[in-house]
């Protein structure tokens, strides 16, 4: 899709209950990957077959693992981030906290959003995650100019976040309230995605960054961020790599899925029509599928 076919903005917005659904990623050892995401994340082995493996706290899917053993590692392309773990408090935040300290799973960052406080670290197979909760709505920061809502990035208090905790050590599963919050996004061009996903898509942006920009439906924080910080013009992920095979974007009604469709086909874009919704790739190939409300 070149950078024109999406310059003309149809006014569809999504509707407030839209979010992320499960998140589908490529790993090169399932066995691994299943422990991790067990022992380090506190997630639940919803349902195994073959070489996939679909995990979460007991209600929706969260993440699903494919295993292709001979996949290489992620390069300078395009494709995941990272995707985020929305912990429903800060006290279960703690306790992700602990439970990272207890398996002696490294973090690669800590910080404090504003909207939000964030832990970031790897999967073995180095797709990045994020762990995170939200502060209430009432307490985001101000918005700047040309924003609708107020990010920063500051250093998080570790040692105060651990004090939240209900105790010395931490469930061994998250909580149920546990959901997929967001997924961030390497893109070739920023401009060019943001078009994507506001004009066919249907998110509002809500804030734009020097080589990023963040949108979402409802006025939440961000659903998906977009970044070129691995180079402008970075290429699409070679289907041979770990990392994303496609995120979800659960959509409110059969009605809001047809509209998606319209315009989806309006300007152009391929689509496929799966078992689990319609799959569409961003200018930068990397893959949503776009499905209803459970």
């Amino acid at each position: 899709m070149s950078s024109t076919e999406t310059t003309a903005t149809t006014g569809a917005t999504l509707a407030p209950r839209t979010r992320p659904g499960a998140v589908h990623l490529t790993v090169t050892d399932l066995d691994r990957s299943v422990g991790f995401y067990q022992d380090s994340i506190g997630l639940r082995l919803h349902s195994r077959e073959g070489s996939a493996a679909a995990m979460g706290a007991g209600g929706e899917d969260l993440v699903v693992l494919h295993e292709n053993a001979g996949a290489r590692p992620a390069g300078r392309h395009a494709g995941l981030y990272h995707f985020a773990l929305l912990h429903p408090s800060r006290e279960d935040l703690a306790a992700a906290l602990q439970r990272l300290a207890i398996t002696r799973t490294p973090l690669q960052g800590a910080s404090d959003h504003g909207v939000s406080e964030a832990l970031y670290l790897p999967d073995p197979d180095l797709n990045g995650i994020e762990l995170y909760q939200d502060r209430a709505r009432d307490q985001w920061p101000a918005a700047g100019p040309g924003a609708r809502v107020g990010m920063y990035t500051a250093p998080l208090d570790l040692e105060d976040l651990v004090r939240a905790a209900a105790g010395p050590e931490p469930p061994h599963h998250a909580d149920a309230g546990l959901s997929l919050g967001h997924v961030h996004l390497h893109v070739g061009d920023v401009g060019e995605a943001l078009r994507f996903y506001r004009d066919v898509i249907g998110f509002e942006p809500m804030a734009e960054l020097p080589g990023a920009a963040f949108v979402s439906a409802g006025g939440y924080h961000h659903h998906l961020g977009l970044n070129n910080w691995r180079g402008q013009g970075v290429p699409p992920a070679p289907t041979d790599a770990v990392g994303l095979r496609h995120w979800t974007l659960l959509l409110d009604g059969q009605d809001e899925l047809a509209a998606a469709r319209e315009r989806i086909d309006a300007v152009g874009i391929p689509s496929e029509q799966r078992d689990d919704g319609l799959l569409v790739r961003d200018p930068s190939g990397s893959a949503v599928v776009l499905t209803t409300l459970p």
